[in-house]
């Protein structure tokens, strides 16, 4: 309010309205841009496979929201992807249960997580150079694992309940997309309703600010990684049920489409600002666009090129809200 009492009247600001609503338009305005250049990319079939594909990037961006909002990166989380589906492929054709080795799996991702967020909150070691050599050792670790060779054989295929994880439909609808559902809820209640998530909130605006106010921030730092580690190694695990094998290569490049599908969803760079809607949407952003650059036939290398222009895109909103 203005000091003679008349209501002030909010400037108009591109920034902050991309970060109420500019993800959701982005969204609506993309779906019919594209089911205009293809009509049969609404047809049910391509919808099933669209959510395929976005819930395995949309678990892995649920983990990478937590690591953004405290001002951090996370470049391992494909290299955890695919050294815990691995871990567990080969713990299956050992004889191991299908649901304990998933458990192992999930395991794994949380100790490979917790790696990194002791060398980051202990170690005072940039989140950008860690996760970097990390992303390294976890590869090789793969390529040392499966001898560089996809592992496969005859138990993946006859274990019913792994092989419903990444195959499985219920009600017509893909199993995994379920489990994108559940993990949304959880973690969605874990950062906007917690304490957990307050903290989060608190490390990422303000980390001095939030150690003096006493929370644990090395505490904070390390679960968040551990958080990251799980929901990709979660991810792993439903990619090598989707394949019925575990790619050596699997993962490649899906750090950028996580890191991608937060940022779109309006998350700041900065830290301390987001929504767990926006990535949700952010990775339904990238899913859409992948899939609509496939029906409509660009080239693989074109395809690169035109994410990194929206990547950039909303880098630069990013940026404008922040000077807003």
């Amino acid at each position: 309010m203005n000091n003679d009492g008349t209501v002030k009247k909010e400037k108009f600001s591109i920034g902050k309205f991309y970060s109420k609503l500019g993800p959701l338009v982005a969204l609506l305005v993309l779906v019919i841009i594209v089911s205009i250049l293809n009509t049969s990319f609404l047809n049910v079939s391509n919808i099933m496979n669209l959510l395929q594909q976005v819930s395995i990037n949309a678990l892995i961006a649920f983990g990478m929201q937590f690591v953004i909002m405290t001002g951090g990166i996370d470049l391992s989380v494909g290299a955890i992807l695919a050294l815990s589906g691995a871990i567990a492929a080969k713990l299956i054709l050992g004889g191991m249960s299908p649901v304990l080795a998933f458990l192992a799996g999930i395991l794994c991702g949380a100790v490979f997580g917790a790696v990194n967020g002791l060398l980051i909150a202990y170690g005072k070691a940039a989140p950008f150079i860690v996760t970097l050599a990390t992303m390294s050792i976890f590869r090789g670790m793969t390529y040392v694992l499966t001898n560089g060779n996809p592992i496969t054989g005859p138990k993946m295929n006859d274990s019913f309940s792994f092989q419903f994880l990444g195959q499985g439909y219920l009600f017509g609808v893909p199993f995994q997309v379920y489990l994108m559902i559940f993990a949304y809820i959880i973690f969605y209640v874990l950062l906007h309703k917690t304490s957990f998530g307050r903290k989060t909130i608190a490390v990422g605006g303000n980390e001095k600010a939030a150690y003096v106010a006493g929370v644990k921030v090395n505490k904070v730092l390390v679960w968040i990684y551990v958080i990251a580690g799980i929901l990709s190694a979660v991810a792993g695990m439903v990619l090598t049920s989707q394949l019925a094998s575990a790619q050596p290569d699997a993962g490649t490049g899906y750090e950028m489409d996580a890191i991608a599908a937060v940022v779109l969803g309006g998350t700041s760079l900065a830290g301390g600002t987001g929504k767990m809607s926006g990535t949700l949407v952010g990775a339904l952003i990238i899913g859409v666009l992948n899939n609509g650059m496939n029906l409509l036939g660009i080239s693989s290398f074109y395809q690169q090129i035109v994410k990194g222009i929206v990547i950039l895109i909303a880098v630069l909103l990013d940026r404008k809200q922040a000077n807003d």
